[in-house]
């Protein structure tokens, strides 16, 4: 049983915001740091993955469908992710990086103290790029929620990149918001389970540096434009979920 878990999702491949959240004491003493998908496909995808790597058993990998569509996109396939950054991310990938990422589990389930069995995952349990948002009607949440053990009463999710905690049919939703590419507010979001409760945390960093380093690191042609609009959070919270609403299946019926 694990006493406390940070929960790191949607890294993108951001070094600086990684390394930023990584120093944060309460992620140094946690037992496990989960990472809920979308790990390396963003303009430092080596750095980012061998900086955790580093740290050992005690990071437990989830997949996300970026990092399957990574592991793909490497392999000769392809991808519907209209973001140029995601080819040359793969193309960066070495036969490990792409073993890794392509072996990822989805979902993982671990038991946290106070928590009891504690489902991660990275849209749904049921499918990595499925998407639920704070709003989503309870009808959908019956849909992406059933099938589960009555034992897991919190799932950890991930894929929109925007923090939420809700309670739908009697578990606890969480999302941590991403580390790496925000929307709404700037900074490295990311989520603490200790004691049987869930805290949203957000982890400031310079901007100004982190998207020079980046820049001067990075190979990846926009380097410079993309990290200015994802680091800054150009895109609003109210762009976001007006971009991912329609995708939550709430025309087939009222919000809840």
């Amino acid at each position: 049983m694990l006493d406390s878990v940070a929960v790191l999702s949607d890294i993108h491949g951001v070094l600086p915001a990684l390394d930023a959240v990584l120093a944060e004491p309460d992620v140094a003493a946690a037992g496990r740091i989960v990472l809920t998908g979308d790990i390396a496909a963003g303009p430092q995808p080596v750095a980012v993955i061998e900086r955790l790597l580093e740290l050992g058993d005690r990071v437990v990998w989830v997949r996300g469908n970026a990092d399957r569509e990574l592991a793909a996109l490497a392999r000769g396939g392809h991808t519907d992710i209209p973001d140029p950054i995601v080819p040359w991310a793969a193309d960066q990938l070495s036969a490990r990086h792409v073993e890794l990422l392509a072996g990822l589990p989805h979902p993982v389930t671990l038991p946290v103290a106070g928590f009891g069995d504690v489902l991660f995952c990275h849209g749904t349990p049921r499918d990595d790029d499925e998407v639920v948002l704070v709003d989503t009607r309870l009808d959908r949440w019956d849909e992406v929620l059933s099938g589960l053990p009555a034992a897991v009463t919190t799932v950890v999710c991930g894929h929109t990149h925007m923090p939420f905690l809700r309670l739908a049919h009697g578990r606890h939703v969480v999302n941590p918001g991403s580390i790496g590419m925000p929307y709404g507010r700037a900074g490295a979001h990311w989520a603490l389970l200790t004691g049987g409760a869930v805290t949203l945390r957000r982890t400031e960093f310079d901007i100004d540096a982190a998207c020079a380093a980046i820049s001067a690191a990075s190979s990846y042609p926009d380097v410079g434009d993309w990290v200015d609009y994802f680091l800054r959070a150009r895109a609003s919270d109210a762009e976001a979920m007006a971009v991912f609403a329609p995708r939550d299946g709430r025309a087939a019926g009222p919000h809840a």
